[in-house]
């Protein structure tokens, strides 16, 4: 029986470990004991911290593990990638998991490979210079997703507050402050093997917007035009070179503005998440996202083959989203899966505070906002 490594315990990885022993894999799952779903279901738990790569180096080598992976985990992938490379295992090089999760390395490899970015500083403390930068500015945390430590900026005296707030969320204790994008945001869900990229869907997003822009819902295929897709395509995989991302998923997201200017805003080498790559991608396409991780990270690889041309859907719980509530009471469209998750609906401000969510899959996009 193949041995899977899977780095994280939270229910964003319920999916890959209920994937792979469906496969008939034994799974071993690394994280804290605090909030690991997976503890229970997985053959075998280590409370080891994800970021304590030496310490997982040490168990997957006792374990004579045949792959090890992740989904929708950004602070993973350095580890992946270490004891992966360490044990002669399929992923990308350590090397490139520090671009792939820190926006500051990020953006400098974007421009290194011309790629279309807004225009950037890095900051490590309350001292910044933005002459020549044109508000509104969006200031984020160069290592944290699900939107923790995000704020638009309209005015300067806003600035300091929002860069002191990225900073605090901040791993490292930086923020990047970039040109705000206006425009239709979308993501881009892939899968590579040696090089080789497959672009498997593209996800229309909404958000909150200004100030945190959290995402309410997520829709597939994208409504864009195929002029516009196309265009977003070439980026991603332009974008996935200036990486090195060279094996497994990846999850690009872009801004598209009104004159069709498609402008790259992060890239994370591993699935979506938001049930993007986990559900959406398979009820839209037919495609097993799921399985084909699994499978690259155990060195086998089957090019995509994507059948159905079904929509698909996701939406999220929340103050914000309250007229929602009624759906999860009736028997709908909606019964591919739903949950309420906490019953106090608070206004968010990252995706932790999300109280529920809604799947559809139909033959048109269904639109409740």
């Amino acid at each position: 029986m193949k041995k899977l490594a899977i780095i994280g315990a939270s229910y964003l990885q319920l999916p890959l470990v209920e994937k792979a022993k469906e496969m008939g894999i034994e799974t071993h799952c690394f994280a804290w004991p605090e909030g690991a779903v997976c503890k229970d279901i997985a053959d075998y738990f280590y409370p080891i911290s994800i970021l304590k790569k030496e310490d997982i180096l040490q168990k997957c080598i006792e374990i004579n593990i045949d792959g090890i992976t992740t989904i929708a985990t950004d602070m993973a992938v350095p580890t992946i990638c270490y004891v992966a490379e360490k044990m002669d295992l399929v992923s990308n090089s350590f090397t490139s998991s520090f671009a792939s999760t820190n926006k500051g390395a990020m953006r400098n490899a974007f421009r290194k490979d011309n790629c279309c970015i807004p225009k950037f500083i890095e900051i490590n403390n309350s001292t910044f210079n933005i002459k020549g930068f044109k508000f509104p500015l969006i200031v984020k945390p160069v290592d944290r997703s699900g939107s923790r430590g995000v704020t638009k900026v309209m005015f300067e005296n806003e600035l300091l507050q929002a860069i002191i707030y990225a900073i605090d969320e901040s791993f490292s204790k930086k923020a990047i402050v970039e040109e705000y994008i206006e425009g239709d945001e979308v993501s881009v869900e892939s899968i590579s093997w040696n090089g080789e990229h497959t672009i498997l869907a593209i996800t229309d997003k909404i958000t909150t917007g200004a100030p945190h822009f959290v995402e309410l819902e997520h829709h597939q295929p994208s409504g864009l035009s195929k002029e516009i897709q196309d265009k977003i395509k070439t980026e991603a995989i332009k974008c996935l070179k200036a990486l090195d991302i060279n094996f497994g998923a990846a999850h690009s997201e872009f801004k598209i503005t009104s004159a069709g200017e498609v402008y790259v805003i992060e890239v994370g080498a591993r699935m979506g998440g938001d049930f993007i790559g986990s559900h959406l991608v398979k009820l839209s396409t037919s495609y097993d996202f799921l399985e084909g991780v699994i499978n690259i990270a155990l060195g086998k690889y089957k090019k995509p083959i994507l059948k159905a041309n079904n929509f698909s859907g996701v939406y999220f719980l929340c103050k914000q989203t309250e007229q929602i509530l009624p759906y999860f009471s009736q028997i709908n469209i909606f019964d591919i899966q739903k949950e309420i998750q906490n019953t106090e609906l608070i206004n968010i401000t990252n995706s932790n505070d999300r109280s529920g969510y809604l799947i559809y899959q139909d033959t048109k996009k269904i639109k409740l906002l």
